[in-house]
């Protein structure tokens, strides 16, 4: 199974924001996670979004404001996260066009459905604060585009 490009970057967005917390005065905006994650500033934007109604970011406008990672996005579950990102969608497009002309008595459908719930349950103890414990801590912290950071 492959996650999408917008669970990717949510994904470090959500690390980069539980390491930040604990070691920079103010909280970094949308453009300085973008930097320091590699990604462009858009989609960060639409992610950092995305999060925000899901209830793992909390974003504050003008000065003092910036990014900063909710009790939620810190101490939740990252397959209940990684489940609300990917949606409820099939592995493979059965009812994509055309149409797969098994879909009416295919049984890989079922088994892909089960593969699929079994990667997000082996993420479902695992919340982004035990993500971010050395030896990865360390190495967010290194990509802070901040001077000095």
């Amino acid at each position: 199974m492959r996650l999408t490009k917008s669970t990717d970057i949510a994904l470090r967005i959500a690390m980069r924001l539980a390491v930040t917390a604990d070691t920079e005065d103010t909280a970094p905006t949308t453009r300085e996670v973008a930097d320091a994650v590699g990604v462009p500033y858009t989609h960060a934007a639409k992610v950092v979004s995305r999060l925000q109604h899901l209830g793992v970011v909390e974003a504050r406008r003008g000065r003092g404001g910036g990014l900063t990672l909710t009790a939620a996005g810190r101490t939740g579950s990252v397959g209940r996260l990684v489940r609300e990102l990917e949606g409820a969608g099939d592995v493979v497009g059965c009812e994509d066009e055309p149409p797969c002309p098994l879909r009416a008595a295919c049984r890989l459908r079922g088994a892909l459905r089960d593969a699929q719930e079994a990667f997000f349950a082996a993420l479902d103890p695992l919340t982004v604060e035990e993500l971010t414990g050395p030896p990865t801590g360390p190495v967010l912290l290194s990509l802070s585009t901040r001077p000095g950071g």
